[in-house]
């Protein structure tokens, strides 16, 4: 019989934390913690295979599951001396979920199982105190009627505060026992009238219930929309973990609490956390208390810190965080109760932490010698790059503060207010910057938060929903904001007497806490330090080469700052669009022979040699890739009446034969139409004119720098070897006159783009006429797929939803269909020309995934935005010791 069921603690641990897999990160590390010594209260984990088993099998249980779980709680019994449902010495048992990589809120929890109307006076009995375990009861049915039976979560609520209106209590530690024996009976009161049923009194029965509703969870909307933003497999199934409750809701000499061995914003290496006295670790997590800080470094004036509460407990936690980040040699998150001054520990997972935490910590834990720079390299996910990129707030500029919270999650954004998750994602599709402003973040939350610029909420911790899921997104994000008060029905947040609507402009500096009325301006980051020693050490293992796509000098001088090694792609169209220059590419389209599109385009020369002078210089030797025009013509046209009025004045021409001429260039399908080289073709004059300005502006950049810049002069769309055999020869004739005329020549190539599936396939052939390849993978994909990229937004999320496709093939290559194609234009390409250079320029060349499929097959370089270069430095050098080498190039 397969085993479902693995036990730990102090007795023995079946598992290991190298069982993440089976156990999940939960079991697994509370095996581990079991293991090395550290007090665990005994327990068992459910492994992830019964979750794959119980939605492959219409949620039936494999065989054998009860008797083990049986046999489990039988030894759990045995370890801490008390019976499960017994009247006199109960044992109760917390029922969570524990999936292989941190999932932080999105799935249930049920804790205090195993209490009912008989086992509450035993409970009660035996701590010698009916508060508590009243207190207790009450917290279990409410947990267990939402999680499981389903009850909407304000229903209790509202019971609650109306008994603290009765009693005039603030605080639901002012509450007594009689007072939680009265809200125990109108929550069953609810849960009957709700359910039709009974609230169950078995503890075997209510063990079944939230075991198959933390299973059950793992389907819920909220952890579906987790795993879509995190690329999570659905098939990887959460654990159950079982085990026997500890108490931090005894009294004042008990707490829970959740703790990070460094401050997880910044990356100090200092003890960091929360924790509240006399609570149960939900409170904590859920921010419906503002949680105290640890130690005293931390604490405001008024504030007891757990050093100095409890120093004999905080003293022993001081000792299990040296213990946890020398064990697993990384920063780790840690959740704790302390009952009657033991410490427990309940959860140690890698912690969640931004990106300049996560840059500081890797280099730090480098240099003390705990890792090495290749595991520090591999450390930080390349994604999450872009919380370092962005801008942060001006320090000169003018601010109006409106109030201060806690700085949850670095970084500043700018947006309207809105108050709902909902309002959060429509406006934001709209292109708008929204920032989402709540009383406390849920998990059903997660889709606003997503979609907002920043988040601020007015009640939690640094350790709170919004603050951990804020952290992991790279939202800035102020929590804790007190002195705000937020009115939904209103729409409204008030402040010292200043109030701001729904719709109103807001300013969050999660680094500060601070929270401004209006726009700030802000300032570009300053990559130096940890940051730029962390890539220094990426550059030296990577493989691949990382350019970017540039046409501007601002483009291009960003790049360089990120540490471009080239321009992989500079699009000659964008180039056209300049008010100065659209006359003349007008005038070019609208005339009627040659002569007169020679003489249209000799006006477009001089503005040519400029872009390429300027990028040249900017690149300083490196090589830069340009890709000769290539959309359809009629792009360039007016639209609308009033614009074809004005252009055809400019030009001299009637509006008449501008309308027809348009209508003459226009296309059905004008991305598979008279674009790319077949526009070289048609009208050969549009590139020698490109031709000539790039090898000008190369020689004037040589002659003024005494450095040769190296021109890679890319044709677009070609499918046939004869196409590219033309458009290369009208280059190197030009060439050939330009050198002619300076007296001196100078290095250069001819490649191609390749993205078209023929092109792919006959790579053989192409590659006879080709210095190198670039695959165009935005157009690739679409050929491949047969679908246009502006219209798949219709129906690709539904597509990712459904599992048809693992990811959107236009953010991350789909390596089965459009990575085969370029696998065989590899092949075939290098297998006539050895020496081929391959890189790809499409927007999947910042993709960390993609990027990985890049170093697979070997390709030379990758080219992506300009704000993607370290993200694709630090992908290319993780995907280098993936593939076993530091090989440099």
């Amino acid at each position: 019989m397969s085993k479902y069921v693995y036990s730990f603690g102090p007795g023995a641990s079946d598992g290991s934390a190298a069982m993440r897999n089976l156990l999940g990160g939960k079991g697994a590390n509370l095996a581990e913690m079991a293991s090395i010594g550290l007090p665990v209260p005994p327990g068992f984990t459910i492994t992830t295979e019964v979750c794959t088993a119980f939605y492959d099998n219409d949620r039936a249980y494999p065989e054998g599951l009860r008797e083990q779980v049986d046999a489990a709680l039988a030894k759990i019994e045995s370890e801490v001396g008390r019976r499960f449902g017994d009247k006199h010495n109960p044992l109760l048992v917390s029922v969570r979920s524990g999936a292989r990589v941190s999932m932080p809120g999105m799935m249930d929890t049920v804790l205090n199982l195993g209490l009912n109307d008989v086992t509450v006076q035993g409970l009660a009995e035996g701590a010698g105190d009916a508060r508590f375990a009243w207190d207790s009861y009450r917290r279990f049915i409410q947990m267990y009627g939402s999680v499981v039976l389903g009850v909407a979560h304000h229903r209790f609520e509202e019971i609650i505060e109306n008994v603290k209106l009765d009693e005039g209590a603030t605080e639901d530690t002012q509450l007594s026992a009689q007072d939680w024996h009265r809200v125990v009976e109108a929550y069953k009161d609810v849960v009957q009238a709700e359910t039709g049923h009974p609230f169950p009194q078995d503890p075997h029965d209510q063990l079944w219930g939230a075991v198959g509703a933390v299973f059950g969870s793992w389907m819920n909307q909220r952890a579906i929309t987790y795993r879509r933003l995190h690329e999570i497999p659905a098939d990887w199934g959460t654990a159950v973990n079982v085990q026997a409750m500890v108490f931090g809701n005894m009294g004042e000499d008990c707490a829970t609490g959740v703790c990070f061995t460094r401050d997880p914003s910044t990356g100090v290496n200092e003890f960091y956390g929360e924790y509240l006295p006399n609570a149960q670790g939900e409170d904590v997590v859920a921010g419906i208390r503002t949680p105290r800080p640890l130690s005293k470094s931390y604490a405001k004036p008024g504030e007891i810190s757990l050093e100095e509460a409890m120093p004999q407990a905080y003293a022993e936690l001081v000792r299990v965080r040296e213990t946890l980040e020398r064990h697993y040699r990384d920063m780790q998150d840690i959740e704790f109760t302390i009952q009657r001054q033991k410490l427990y520990m309940l959860q140690t997972r890698n912690g969640k932490r931004t990106a300049p935490a996560s840059v500081r910590i890797a280099v730090e834990m480098a240099e003390s010698g705990l890792i090495d720079q290749r595991e520090a390299v591999t450390r930080v996910n390349p994604q999450s790059l872009d919380q370092l990129l962005h801008p942060t707030l001006d320090p000169k500029a003018k601010k109006t503060l409106l109030a201060r919270g806690l700085p949850a999650s670095p970084g500043a954004a700018s947006g309207i207010v809105v108050f709902s998750a909902d309002e959060a994602e429509m406006r934001a599709q709209k292109g708008e910057a929204v920032i989402l402003v709540r009383i406390e973040t849920s998990p059903e939350d997660i889709h606003g938060m997503h979609a907002a610029r920043g988040i601020l909420t007015t009640r939690g911790g640094m350790t709170s929903h919004a603050a951990v899921v804020a952290r992991g997104m790279g939202r800035p994000c102020v929590a804790g904001a007190g002195g705000i008060h937020v009115d939904y029905g209103a729409k409204t947040l008030a402040a010292g007497g200043v109030v701001v609507r729904a719709g109103d402009t807001i300013t969050l500096d999660g680094a500060t806490g601070e929270i401004f009325t209006g726009f700030v301006p802000m300032i570009e980051p300053q990559l130096s330090g940890d940051f730029a020693k962390l890539m220094g050490w990426a550059d030296e293992v990577r493989r691949l080469r990382v350019r970017a796509n540039a046409e501007t000098p601002l483009d291009a001088e960003t790049a360089r700052k990120f540490g471009a090694e080239g321009i992989g792609l500079s699009r000659t169209e964008h180039m056209f669009f300049d008010p100065e220059r659209i006359g003349a590419v007008r005038q070019m389209i609208m005339a009627h022979d040659e002569a007169g599109r020679r003489a249209a385009l000799a006006k477009l020369l001089p503005y040519q040699r400029q872009d390429f002078v300027a990028l040249f210089r900017i690149m300083a030797g490196l090589p830069v890739t340009i890709r000769l025009l290539d959309p359809p013509l009629h792009e360039f046209l007016p639209h609308g009446e009033a614009e074809l009025e004005e252009v055809a004045a400019a030009l001299g021409m009637g509006v008449e034969a501008m309308r027809q001429r348009a209508a003459e260039l226009s296309e059905a399908n004008p991305m598979l139409g008279h674009r790319g080289c077949r526009l070289g073709i048609s009208f050969p004059e549009i590139y020698e004119m490109q031709a000539r300005a790039i090898f000008e502006a190369a020689l004037e950049v040589e002659t003024e720098t005494g450095k040769a810049p190296v021109p890679e002069i890319m044709i677009p769309l070609v499918g046939m070897k004869r196409e590219l055999d033309i458009t290369r020869g009208q280059v190197e004739r030009v060439a050939s006159a330009v050198f002619d005329e300076a007296g001196r020549v100078l290095d250069y190539s001819i490649g191609t783009m390749i993205e078209l599936p023929r092109a792919a396939l006959t790579a053989d052939t192409i590659a006879q006429s080709a210095d190198f390849f670039s695959f165009g993978t935005n157009d690739l994909t679409q050929t491949v797929f047969g679908l246009s990229r502006d219209d798949a937004g219709k129906f690709l999320p539904k597509y990712v939803e459904s599992g048809i496709l693992p990811k959107d093939p236009f953010v991350s290559l789909d390596i089965e269909g459009v990575g085969g194609m370029i696998r065989i234009a590899a092949e075939r390409g290098r297998g006539t020309k050895g020496g081929l250079k391959l890189g790809i320029c499409g927007e999947h060349g910042g993709d960390p995934a993609s990027i990985a499929f890049c170093e697979e097959i070997g390709l030379d370089y990758v080219s992506c935005s300009p704000y993607r270069v370290p993200v694709a430095r630090l992908a290319a050098a993780q995907a280098a010791i993936g593939a076993g080498g530091d090989r440099t190039a």
